[in-house]
């Protein structure tokens, strides 16, 4: 037997004597210096190692460098309960109640690694939610299940979590939202794979990933975890060496307006929105310099902070017109350069409503808050929702929106058709 072959027997024997204990503390595994010349195939044989052995309860066959999962139980002080959290009995098992509230862990962060839970619930309209990489200042990620969706397209959704706030509205479809089913009345299992800039959900179904996030979008490499919206048993979770950095971001149409200033964040109700601003009043203001990310959405959620407010129309569709408290708006301006007098067709999507000015004339306003169109809108924000045609002279134009927001995800994208004539 090589020198080799006999370090990788004794490291595995090693790792599976560390995996096989109940209550095994971290252990330090070191080679001697002469070997660590041949690490590299020494862990591509140890990798093959732990392919063949068992896979835990949850059918999780763990690489040979994880760390062993970590239970935490439902009365366990390392949880801090929030809202109306308790602990308590559900459908035969002592769990977590947070139907009305969250637990969060402790003092305790995580970069990548991966989160298996039980959850269970009636499958009455809710949220189930698992948050991790949180961050004080309300920054995060979040991946959640719809109960009363089971079996639609949105019946699961991530989202980052960027300044409190859940941009949902903005984050969807492909790489955000999935048809999944989603049991009732019992206990299902879910897991969470979190893995550099990437993650994956699985959902009662542990051999093909339900969502798989390709893109996280919050930027956050480590952070906190939390459970909400549901019954929660059997937690349990396990660190993995973080892996290298590398988003996948979507590409940017050529023809998408990337370049714009805000202003701060003001009273919507103590502003008229379908005025221009004057010279005078545009001037006043502070204007950041921003650049839309991919595939063109300024997110608005990335620089302010949103108001959060739930309108009152949300259960009653007659008072949609009424004047919404806390409702808030942000101005975006840039200049578009036109070699002749034209007329330029602009794509617009947003959220929740927008005025659009050019040249300190409006040209359009629209609204497209959750529910305002109808009981069932959801007001997702893509460039193919509404259009406008600008009426362009030669030269330079300036372009205003003023953008209000409730709740869901505050943000908008401007895209032409092509940029002929135009830059």
């Amino acid at each position: 037997m090589t020198m080799l072959r006999a370090t990788v027997v004794v490291f595995a024997l090693g790792l599976i004597s560390l995996f096989g204990a109940s209550r095994a503390q971290t252990q330090n595994v070191s080679l001697h210096a002469e070997l660590l010349k041949d690490w590299p195939e020494v862990k591509i044989t140890m990798h093959k190692i732990a392919v063949k052995m068992p896979a835990d309860k949850h059918g999780f066959r763990p690489a040979f460098w994880a760390a062993r999962a970590k239970s935490i139980p439902p009365d366990s002080p390392r949880w801090q309960l929030e809202g109306k959290a308790k602990v308590t009995e559900y459908l035969g098992r002592r769990c977590l109640s947070l139907q009305d509230g969250a637990a969060a862990l402790k003092d305790f962060e995580m970069a990548d690694g991966v989160i298996d839970v039980d959850m269970a619930g009636s499958g009455a309209r809710g949220f189930y939610n698992i948050h991790f990489r949180t961050q004080a200042d309300g920054n995060g990620e979040q991946v959640y299940l719809r109960p009363h969706k089971t079996g639609l397209d949105d019946a699961q959704q991530y989202t980052p979590t960027l300044n409190g706030a859940a941009a949902w509205q903005i984050y969807n479809g492909p790489g955000f939202t999935r048809a999944v089913d989603i049991p009732r009345g019992l206990w299902f299992h879910v897991r969470l794979e979190i893995t550099g800039a990437q993650a994956k959900l699985y959902v009662n179904d542990m051999r093909e990933p339900s969502l798989v996030m390709n893109d996280l979008k919050s930027g956050i490499r480590k952070g906190g975890v939390a459970l909400a919206g549901a019954y929660f048993s059997n937690f349990e979770m396990r660190e993995t060496p973080p892996v290298a950095w590398e988003r996948h971001e979507s590409a940017m149409p050529a023809a998408t307006i990337t370049k714009w200033s805000l202003s701060a964040s003001l009273d919507a109700l103590e502003r008229d929105v379908e005025r221009p601003l004057s010279k005078s009043e545009a001037a006043a203001m502070k204007w950041q310099d921003i650049t839309a990310e991919p595939p063109g959405f300024v997110v608005i959620n990335r620089y302010r902070r949103s108001p959060e407010v739930i309108p009152t129309f949300a259960k009653d569709f007659s008072k949609r017109l009424e004047p919404q408290k806390g409702m808030q708006v942000v101005y975006a301006r840039t200049t578009i350069v036109s070699d002749r007098d034209q007329l330029k067709k602009l794509n617009v999507g947003y959220s929740d409503d927008v005025s659009v000015f050019l040249n300190d004339e409006i040209l359009y306003r629209g609204r497209s808050a959750q529910r305002f169109r109808d009981p069932g809108f959801l007001g997702i924000v893509n460039p193919e929702n509404d259009a406008v045609y600008l009426p362009l002279k030669n030269g330079r134009n300036e372009l205003m929106l003023a953008v209000s927001e409730l709740t869901g995800g505050w943000g908008f994208i401007c895209r032409f058709d092509n940029m002929e004539g135009v830059h």
